[in-house]
């Protein structure tokens, strides 16, 4: 497995403020799968993902990604992890205002030696002809796709994706969606994606189901339809 997560426990607080969010999770995700993350807001989606990318610590257990033990690292250590492993996509862009599409995406490409190919991602992505554009100066859809090229052109292992579609309407998220389906299929990338949307399960490899902090269902996707296909988004 790329990523061996091994009975992960995660809380918050203390007294009576304390809250345990994840309460021993273990699964493991293939190398190039894209999997979904489901459940009702408060299940515990985003504390996983988090924990994943190595933003919140765990209270127990253990994450492996690519055999490599990540439970534990600090400093420069889990730094090196997140630049040489992990891209991160979330529902609000976080562009830099005063950058163009360009340079934003560049501000990540300086932090590898093995950058994937500008132009390349900028026609893959469709955002060329908007290279020199300011973020205020984009549709929703078009600045998703920025952050999207930004997290990838240090071709991440791993993709975090924290509701990629949240903030766009149903035609924008399809073709986001479309882009993460092609993206899987020419780099490799395996992708986690956590999301609200029911209708995301579909077109992905394996979906995990995450209730009160614990998995209800965890399985594979034996009628993958392509995302183009997808319904109710």
């Amino acid at each position: 497995m790329f990523v061996e997560v091994s009975d992960i426990k995660k809380s918050y607080g203390e007294g009576g403020s304390y809250i345990q969010v994840l309460k021993g999770i273990s699964t493991g995700i293939s190398h190039g799968e894209m999997c979904v993350i489901q459940g009702t807001s408060g299940s515990g989606k985003s504390t996983f993902l988090n924990c994943i990318g190595g933003l919140d610590d765990v209270d127990s257990g253990s994450i492996r990604i690519d055999d490599k033990e990540i439970v534990g690292l600090r400093g420069e250590k889990l730094s090196d992890y997140r630049r040489d492993n992990l891209g991160f996509i979330f529902q609000f862009y976080n562009l830099v205002p005063n950058l163009t599409v360009r340079e934003n995406i560049q501000v990540c490409e300086y932090l590898t030696d093995k950058p994937l190919s500008m132009n390349e991602l900028l026609d893959v992505l469709g955002l060329a002809e908007h290279a020199d554009k300011f973020p205020s100066q984009l549709s929703g859809g078009q600045q998703q796709r920025c952050a999207i090229a930004r997290a990838l052109i240090k071709n991440p292992k791993l993709l975090l994706c924290d509701e990629p579609t949240g903030a766009l309407d149903s035609k924008t998220s399809r073709d986001i969606l479309i882009l993460l389906e092609k993206i899987n299929a020419v780099y490799g990338t395996t992708m986690m994606i956590v999301t609200h949307n029911n209708s995301i399960k579909n077109m992905v490899d394996h979906a995990i189901y995450l209730k009160d902090g614990e998995i209800s269902k965890d399985y594979y996707n034996e009628t993958k339809v392509a995302a183009a296909e997808l319904e109710d988004l």
